[in-house]
């Protein structure tokens, strides 16, 4: 749209049109727009683009390219428009509609309101004041709806009105736009001709299939050479394994005897394992008969001591009766003693040990105060001096509470003060061993222990006494070093400073502590408590805060954890702990003691001990005014609040007070009384033997039978004294059953007081509640009731009525008892209020002597109720209480009673009054859901009655009961038969026969095109695998009759026309339903065919939920693994302590305390050092990013990851669980094809005209799984070169319980994948390995499914891979390589450098001719190649003369390899002769895997004997050495040989020539080199040339005669021969000169030198 646009928004303008008409236009190919046209008109442009576009217009004007490009866009435009304009067509017409509609309420509603007017006259005479009510409400609700609907009537007009306007701006634009719509048709109709005038020529289309079947005809041919190539190698690859096959049959057959040997030796030592386990199994069958022996006896012995010990006390039972006392009494008494005696003991011995371990301490202390003293500086003068005497109180009260006793005579203080050091030093370690520190204190009493390693005094530890700890006198010895060690301070150093904080007074401490109290309550002894206390500074300035102490008599219980500060600023806080360990159990207060520049402060601490508190509801128990002979009951409630129980007695005695009563408690009370002392100070402690509690057992008896003999009579008499207090209840009032029992902290206890009237009057008893605490007052409680007699009652005096509903009938009896001796008139009343609701038939009756009378409620509340009843009915509750009345002649006070019932509605409810079901396809149905509730107390019964046939209505077809309050979403399923509008109505009845109707409306529709089925079930389809089915889309719309029924159509609108329609499916996202086609058109009277699949697949959600789920497992269990393997070694750490304890304190070391596992030395700098182990890091779940699929990643955590998402994957499959799926597709149905002058336009549809397609898909547990390349079906071969071969493995499993029978479908026999083995059958849980080649033909990619089929599944394996063609060069083009002249014996090399160009790894192999099979092997082979080529002494053969010693003289390394993309690779030639020779040669050849030659390159060198040779004159011998091994060599000839060295004879020819009467002159060079070598021989070489006059002679010339040639330097000597005059043509001049070289040897050669010169042709 243009920026130009005017404000009516219309698409484009005039100005738009005028500048595309002078401006070219640019198409954009991402633009969705452009026609095919305008592409075709490029096509058009591109083929001829001298010529211009001449369309056919009448003034016949060339047109350009931009002129019909803004034809196409003006076309748009304009349907742009035409658009807009229809869009507003409808708004108008819809907006007329609502309004049409708006106004037909407004009317009804008038209608509706004058009717409700006239009701409410006609009601008002009526004097019916609750309908006119209810119609004054229903007058408002219609005035209301009035008034709203005129309202919408006022805003729809005015929308119409902003609409038409529009629609007129519209039409006006149109008519501006009609000359040029008509100018847009002319150039459209010319270009139309013009396209039809250019058509593809046809010669162009054959030519091209020529060359593409000659293509195919050539590749065939290729393909056709190929195979016979690859039968041949096939052939030569089977003969190879043939005799590989019988080489390993050999080595077989020894493997095989050498695995009977070792499994003869296995079952040797199994054998003798055998007998050694059943040696031992002997054994131990032995001891575990000498075992049940031992415990045979031990059983014995313990049944011989309990009959004593049953005997004992039925004899001590037997003279107790005799004497006349209770025995079962005394007997329990003294068990109670024995335990309480036990108890004691166990107490007092922890206490001892107890105080060994603070007295320890205390010392621990002392050494290290006085170590910090050695090494660290002085402090302030005031931290003593503040410190110093609370530490001195404090001591000294400890040692109050450690010696209650004096202590004993002076000359045993030294022993037990060595005695006591010992002691302390172990019970500090073995205080360290057992409890684990919880505070801060305690973690600096472990570093204290750092110091106590080596003793301060030597001798302390050498000694070891047998007294026991108890009897240390410890008071005076550390009375005397606390003396010693705190110096007297001054008195003007400890007075508080007056506080005075920036020139004012603070009268309030300078800190205050949250909270106020640091208070223990409740504590018990042996346990630890914690308080945190927080200190802010509420003075006027910065302040500090420094730990003074504890008071002194909390020092020993009370430790505190507090860090300085420093500086504090004002409002600012600091922290403190408080640790409370109990050792006593007695009441405690103090205080903590704090220092600051404003002046010393406290915060105070209180401790209290477990308490009884205890208490009833109610002191006075009144029943009130009873009949006689009735039974009421009352209860109350005894509650303690304390946290300490007790046993309580209820006494009814009345001689004693309250304040008597406790001294007189049963002895049974005091007994417990002492137990519950015991039990307060009773500490955890199992470390008792049994033989040490059954030492005490005899001694504990014969005290407790002389304290039961001296007692007995005493405690008989309180206790059958109370027994007859206890059961004499007074009167008619008694208590319950509970009479004694124990209540425990924070309980309570039910008390139940019963009052049976049994003669008129009052009654009254008073009993206390007493208590075994001696601490706990007694509760006194008095009852009290009144007994009357009456003739008459109601047998019910109140009658409950339930739950009623309003408008409905409900009846009761009420019986009237009388026992009167004489009959008596009875007169029932009901209030006023309640008589248009309630009534009692008869009013009035008699009632006989000793008789009972019945008369009938009735009762129909109306919902008048609340206005007439409004004292006795509560309307929000719906609860009425009636009191009524029964008048008895000749009584004053009437009868009463009391009629109950609860009152609710009826009425059920939807939560809304009309149902619209829109639109509905005849092919499908449509569900909606109201909600019915129910709005009454009880439950009904419902059902639709007199549903359509087009409607369902669920669950359990329309019928069913709501509970009280209840509401039930009902499902009403529409289901249209036609296309048409439907309006109806159901109806919903209760069980009460109420009707409550729902209005009900929707619309038919006839789609253009149905399916086949709409509901498709898959079977059960394994992960993995998938399930198809086939479907049609039919276009049945053929017929042009609008009165068929069947046409399609919406509603009542008119007919669909006839025509083609397109469709499209949507498929979710993420989903495993694939639609194929998705999208088509389908013509008039004709189908399509759609396949749907299903492919069950494990979603990545799924699988990464899984790999967390066994992380945890692994975590957990490596957790319990390392909490095993620390408790193991834990105890053997602790074993091997205490048996090196010994050990060392035999030899008079001192043993340090051992650490205990997990905890570090502590650092002496610091005051406080954590010891406590190490928390062992939390679980941590894997991020989602972490889990990713299996991948070859190079990171080793991505590997890790990879791994566990594919055992995620695996666990999934072998746990799969079968899953349902239920999938609803939707079908987009067009109203017809787009336009045809715009293809690319979207086709006009309707959303109304939508199919769907319901998919029921089930997944199950796959029974073949892929269980390698990490569980993916995918082989992805990658880029392989072409002609080789690469073969992969793919193992599958059977996971299920069945075998399975595999079978494999056919790949292409002349593509490039094939699979090397066959299929067979897997039982459950076995595997199989297919293995899949790749051999790629061509340069291409290739792509391949292998389906394993099976009874239950078939497993898709996707096969893919890519052939490229390997691109190798090579650092030499190719041609001669010269290795020169060496010794024999000797070598040289030369590298060649191969260059890999292409993308993938490539194998080579390098050939040389020599080592050919095809090369002769013999002399009898070189005889026709010697006839043949001897006459050619140019020609020379491949290969030349090689070693003697039957080795290569030339060799390669490597001889085959591959190397990777981009790579180099050097292959190094070596030349290494055995023997002179000049003829050495051979043919190097470079070869890929596919046959294809890199290059080829020919090889020759020379070996010589000597470091100086000659070369350059003819050859005198054949290239090969024919027949090297024919003749043998003498002995005797080779040594004689040797005396006299022949001179070896060189030939040099010189041809010269006449031209024109000159002689040209023949020229020839022979070289003279001398070799480079490592051995010690000469390093340079000289020649020379004899007999030089003779040569001269004959006209020849040699330069240089004489000359001298370097190492590994050649040197060129020249001979010219110039014919002297007088030579006659073709005559030959011969002359043989010798030539002598010098080197490590002198060689001599016979140059023969033959000159001829001859005419000159042309």
């Amino acid at each position: 749209m243009s920026e130009n646009a005017p404000d009516n928004n219309f698409p484009w303008t005039d100005e738009d049109t005028e500048d595309e008409g002078t401006d070219e236009v640019t198409c954009r190919e991402d633009d969705p727009t452009i026609s095919a046209d305008l592409k075709c008109l490029e096509e058009l442009y591109e083929e001829d683009s001298d010529a211009d576009l001449v369309v056919g217009a009448v003034d016949g004007a060339k047109r350009s390219y931009a002129e019909t490009a803004r034809m196409f866009k003006l076309r748009r435009k304009l349907d742009q428009l035409d658009c807009f304009h229809q869009q507003k067509e409808h708004d108008v017409l819809k907006a007329r509609k609502e309004l049409k509609v708006c106004r037909q309420n407004i009317a009804e509603f008038e209608r509706q309101r004058g009717k409700v007017e006239e009701d409410i006259e006609q009601q008002k005479e009526a004097d019916n004041s609750a309908a006119v009510f209810r119609l004054r409400a229903h007058h408002k609700r219609l005035c209301k709806e009035l008034q709203r609907e005129e309202e919408l009537e006022a805003h729809i007009n005015i929308t119409l009105k902003a609409q038409e306007l529009e629609l007129c701006q519209v039409e006006v634009a149109l008519g501006r736009f009609s000359l040029l719509r008509q100018e847009v048709e002319e150039m459209e109709q010319a270009f139309q001709a013009l396209k039809a005038q250019k058509a593809s020529p046809w010669q162009q289309e054959n030519n091209a299939t020529q060359s593409l079947w000659l293509k195919m005809q050539h590749l065939k041919d290729k393909q056709s050479a190929m195979h016979k190539k690859k039968e041949a190698q096939c052939q030569k690859t089977i003969e190879e394994a043939q005799s590989c096959h019988k080489k390993a049959a050999k080595y077989l057959k020894e493997t095989i005897r050498r695995m009977h040997q070792q499994e003869a030796e296995k079952e040797q030592q199994s054998r003798e394992l055998m007998e050694k386990r059943i040696q031992a199994v002997k054994s131990l069958k032995t001891n575990i008969e000498a075992t049940r022996e031992s415990l045979r006896t031990q059983l014995s012995r313990v049944k011989v001591n309990a009959q004593r010990k049953e005997q004992d006390e039925r004899q001590l039972k037997a003279s107790l009766q005799a004497q006349g006392f209770n025995s079962s009494k005394h007997i329990y008494q003294q068990k109670q003693l024995e335990e309480f005696q036990q108890r004691k003991e166990e107490f007092e011995e922890r206490q001892k040990s107890k105080r060994v371990e603070i007295v320890a301490r205390i010392l621990q202390e002392e050494q290290f105060a006085k170590r910090r003293k050695r090494y660290q500086a002085p402090l302030s003068l005031h931290t003593p001096v503040e410190i110093a005497p609370v530490l001195g109180r404090a001591r000294e009260k400890v040692l109050q509470y450690l010696e209650p006793e004096p202590p004993p005579a002076k000359e045993e203080r030294a022993s037990r003060t060595r005695k006591l050091g010992d002691a302390s030093s172990s019970c500090s370690e073995n205080s360290d061993l057992e409890d684990m520190p919880e505070t801060d204190h305690q973690e600096e009493e472990q570093g204290v222990t750092e110091y106590l390693v080596e003793p301060e005094f030597s001798g302390l530890w050498d000694q070891t006494y047998k007294k026991s700890l108890d009897q240390v006198p410890l008071t005076k010895l550390l009375l005397q070093e606390a003396k010693q060690e705190v110096p007297l301070i001054p008195a003007e150093l400890t007075m508080p400073a007056e506080k005075v904080v920036c020139g004012k007074e603070l009268k309030r401490p300078p800190f205050i502590s949250k909270p106020e109290v640091i208070l223990f309550k409740d504590f018990e002894v042996g346990k630890t408590y914690k308080k945190k206390v927080i200190l802010t500074n509420v003075s006027y300035t910065t302040n500090y805060c420094k730990l003074l102490g504890v008071s002194a008599q909390l020092m020993d219980f009370i430790s505190i954890s507090f860090e300085p500060p420093g500086s504090v600023s004002a409002g600012m806080t600091c922290h403190m702990q408080a640790v409370f360990q109990p050792m006593i159990n007695k009441d405690m207060e103090g205080e903590v003691q704090f220092a600051s520049a404003a002046g010393s402060f406290s915060v105070a601490i209180k401790c209290t001990i477990k308490r009884c508190d205890l208490e009833v509801d109610s002191h006075l128990i009144d029943f009130g005014t009873h009949v006689v002979g009735q039974t009421i009951s009352r209860t109350i409630t005894l509650t303690n609040r304390g946290a300490m129980g007790t046993l309580f007695s209820l006494d009814t005695s009345t001689c004693l007070s309250g304040e008597d009563s406790q001294g007189q408690t049963p002895s049974w009370a005091s007994t417990s009384t002492q137990q519950e002392a015991s039990s307060q100070n009773k500490l955890p402690d199992n470390q008792k033997s049994p033989a040490s509690k059954s030492s005490r057992e005899l001694p504990s008896t014969q005290k407790s039978q002389e304290l039961s003999v001296a007692t007995q009579q005493e405690q008989s008499e309180q206790v059958e004294a109370l027994l007859d207090q206890t059961d004499s209840d007074t009167g008619d009032i008694s208590l319950g059953e509970v009479r004694e029992r124990e209540i425990g902290p924070f309980d309570s206890a039910k008390l139940e007081i019963v009052f049976t009237p049994t003669v008129p009057g009052e009654a009254k008893l008073d009993f206390y509640i007493k208590f075994s605490d001696l601490t706990s007052k007694t509760i006194p409680v008095r009852v009290k009731g009144m007994a009357v007699n009456v003739p008459v009652w109601v047998a019910q005096p109140s009658i409950d009525l339930k739950i009623c509903m309003f408008d409905r009938l409900y009846q009761d009896s009420i019986v009237v008892q009388s026992r009167a001796s004489t009959a008596l008139r009875l007169t029932f009343e009901v209030c006023p209020e309640m008589r248009n609701h309630m009534e009692i038939l008869p009013k009035t009756g008699f009632v006989h002597a000793n008789s009972s009378f019945n008369a009938q409620l009735k009762f129909l509340p109306r919902y008048t109720l609340s206005k007439d009843a409004k004292e006795v009915f509560d309307s929000g509750t719906g609860v009425l209480e009636v009191p009524m009345f029964v008048q008895v002649a000749d009584q004053v006070q009437p009868v009463p009673f009391t009629v109950h019932a609860v009152i609710t509605s009826s009425d059920l409810r939807f939560d809304r009054t009309e149902v619209d079901f829109g639109y509905c396809s005849v092919y499908q149905s449509v569900k909606t859901s109201v909600c019915l509730t129910n709005l009454s107390l009880l439950p009904q019964d419902f059902g639709f009655l007199g549903i359509p046939e087009f409607v369902e209505v669920q669950p359990n077809d329309g019928f069913g009961t709501l509970l009280p309050l209840e509401t039930l979403e009902i499902n009403l399923i529409f289901s249209a038969k036609k296309a048409k509008e439907y309006r109806f109505q159901i109806n919903c009845k209760s069980g009460i026969n109420r009707d409550f109707p729902l209005s009900c409306r929707g619309a038919g529709i006839h789609p253009p095109l149905e399916l086949s089925y709409s509901l498709v079930q898959f079977g059960g389809t394994a992960v993995g695998d998938h399930s198809s089915t086939a479907l049609y889309v039919i276009n049945p719309h053929t017929s042009h009759n609008k009165l068929n029924p069947l046409v399609p159509r919406v509603g009542r609108e008119p007919t669909a026309p006839v025509g083609s329609r397109l469709f499209s499916f949507v498929l979710p996202e993420k989903s495993e339903i694939s639609i194929t086609p998705s999208a088509g058109r389908v013509l008039p009277g004709e189908r399509c065919m759609v396949q749907v699949t299903f492919r069950p697949r494990l979603s990545a959600q799924e699988i990464r939920g899984e790999v967390a789920r066994l992380r945890c497992r692994a975590t957990s269990l490596c957790q319990q693994e390392a909490e095993r393997t620390c408790t193991e070694s834990g105890k053997n750490t602790q074993q091997e302590i205490k048996e090196q304890v010994p050990a060392e304190a035999s030899k008079g070391k001192k043993v340090p305390p051992p650490r205990p596992q997990g905890k570090q030395a502590p650092n002496p700098k610091h005051s406080k050092v954590s010891v406590s182990p190490k928390a062992e890091e939390p679980f941590t779940f894997p991020r989602p990013a972490d889990l990713q699929p299996g991948t070859q990643l190079h990171c080793k955590r991505s590997t890790t990851m990879s791994e566990e998402y594919e055992a995620g994957r695996a666990s999934l499959l072998y746990s799969f669980k079968n899953r349902y799926d239920r999938y609803t597709i939707p079908c987009f149905v067009s109203d017809g094809d787009p336009p045809e002058n715009d293809p690319n336009a979207e086709p006009p549809w309707s959303a109304l005209n939508t199919l769907y397609l319901e998919l029921q898909c089930t997944a199950v547990q796959p029974p073949l799984v892929v269980a390698s390349s990490n569980g993916h079906s995918t082989i992805d071969f990658h880029q392989v070169a072409v002609a080789q071969k690469v073969v992969k493995k793919l193992t599958v499993q059977n996971i299920s319980k069945e075998s399975l029978d595999l079978r494999s479908s056919v790949l292409d026999p002349s593509g490039p994948f094939s699979l090397l083995n066959a299929l067979r059958c897997l039982g459950p849980g076995e595997r199989h390995t297919l293995l899949l080649a790749f051999t790629p033909p061509l340069g291409k990619k290739y792509h391949e499914t292998l389906d394993v089929r099976s009874s239950k599944m078939t497993l898709e394996v996707t096969l893919c891979g890519e052939g490229v063609e390997p691109v190798i060069t090579c650092s030499s083009p190719g041609g001669l390589l010269n290795f020169g002249h060496v010794l024999q014996k000797e070598s040289t090399s030369q590298v060649l450098q191969l260059q890999n160009s292409s993308s993938v790894a490539v194998r080579f192999r390098v050939l040389l001719a020599s080592l050919s099979l095809s090369r002769p092997q013999s002399g009898d082979d070189y005889l026709p190649f010697l006839h043949s080529s001897y006459p050619d002494t140019q020609s020379q053969p491949a290969v030349g003369t090689q070693n003697h010693s039957g080795l290569s003289v030339f060799t390669v390394n490597p001889v085959e390899g591959s190397f990777f993309p981009g790579m180099s690779q050097d292959i190094t030639v070596t030349f290494q002769p055995d023997h002179p020779s000049v003829n050495y040669s051979d043919r190097l050849t470079v070869e890929l895997i596919n046959k294809d030659i890199v290059c080829v390159m020919d090889l020759k060198g020379a070996a010589h004997s000597h470091t100086m040779y000659l070369s350059g004159g003819d050859p005198l011998v054949v290239p090969i050495e024919a027949l090297p091994l024919l003749v043998p060599s003498d002995p005797e000839l080779t040594e004689s040989g040797m005396t006299t060295k022949p001179s070896v004879p060189v030939l040099l020819t010189l041809m010269g020539a006449y031209s024109q009467g000159t002689m040209r002159p023949a020229v020839r060079e022979l070289e003279v080199g001398c070799i480079r070598t490592t051995q010690p021989l000469k390093k340079h070489g000289e020649f020379h040339w004899d007999s030089l006059v003779a040569l001269q002679q004959r006209g020849f010339s040699v330069e240089p005669s004489r000359a001298t040639v370097e190492s590994g330097q050649s040197r060129s000597t020249t001979v010219t021969w110039t014919p002297p005059p007088g030579h006659k043509p073709n005559e030959i001049v011969q002359v043989c000169v010798p030539l002598t070289l010098k080197g490590d040897e002198t060689e001599v050669y016979s140059v023969t030198l033959l000159a001829l010169a001859s005419m000159a042709t042309g």
